[in-house]
């Protein structure tokens, strides 16, 4: 109890608790998630949920509820450069003589917001990058950036989260777990619903992420 106590104060701290710092209590340190988190293609997986999936759809593949209000069968993201992409989000479509329906977010989104997205739509098309944008925005600080189980608030709870690193579980019971939470599958209540946080898209991307992670 004495070492938890310990480990709990520095996850509270945000200071790096090292002297037991043993393979039993080993936690993920802020730095480490820090630096995980500062990638742009992260930040970016956020910014375009927020700002791009209306019209682009969720893979980037034009596919989505917008595209009915335009007339439009999809509003395909293309393979373009990256000047390209920086161009036609802060000056919107009309200044690199597409459509005239994409507009400029210039003066909305900052020029780090911008360069994030462009890092992001790089990967749009693949489940496997954007599952791995999902899980460390929203799994980490249970389940740890390596998701093996070692999240800074891993600590906190008994039994400890899942190390989804060793998981044998196959897929649709991992959609079903994140779905509707551990309560509902017989495991850790603490593990909670997703489901209307995440879209069924992003659960289904985690899922296919999380295949990459096994050991």
């Amino acid at each position: 109890m004495f070492i938890r106590a310990l480990i709990t104060c520095s996850l509270i701290l945000g200071t790096p608790f090292t002297y037991f710092q043993t393979d039993a209590f080993a936690r993920d340190y802020r730095v480490d998630v820090n630096l995980s988190l500062s990638k742009p293609e992260f930040r970016g997986g956020i910014v375009f949920k927020h700002y791009c999936v209306l019209c682009h759809g969720e893979r980037g593949d034009g596919k989505a509820r917008a595209t009915k209000l335009y007339g439009i069968d999809n509003l395909l993201i293309g393979d373009n450069s990256d000047e390209y992409n920086e161009k036609i989000i802060r000056e919107g479509g009309a200044a690199v003589n597409g459509s005239d329906l994409m507009p400029p977010w210039g003066y909305e989104l900052t020029d780090e917001q911008i360069s994030d997205v462009v890092a992001y739509i790089k990967g749009v098309s693949s489940p496997v990058k954007r599952g791995e944008a999902v899980f460390k925005t929203n799994c980490i600080l249970c389940h740890g950036i390596n998701a093996d189980g070692k999240g800074r608030a891993a600590v906190l709870y008994d039994p400890p989260p899942a190390n989804l690193t060793k998981s044998d579980k196959n897929d649709e019971y991992k959609t079903l777990i994140i779905t509707l939470g551990g309560a509902a599958m017989g495991r850790s209540p603490v593990m909670p619903v997703w489901e209307g946080q995440l879209t069924p898209q992003e659960i289904k991307d985690v899922v296919a992420y999380l295949k990459t992670v096994l050991k």
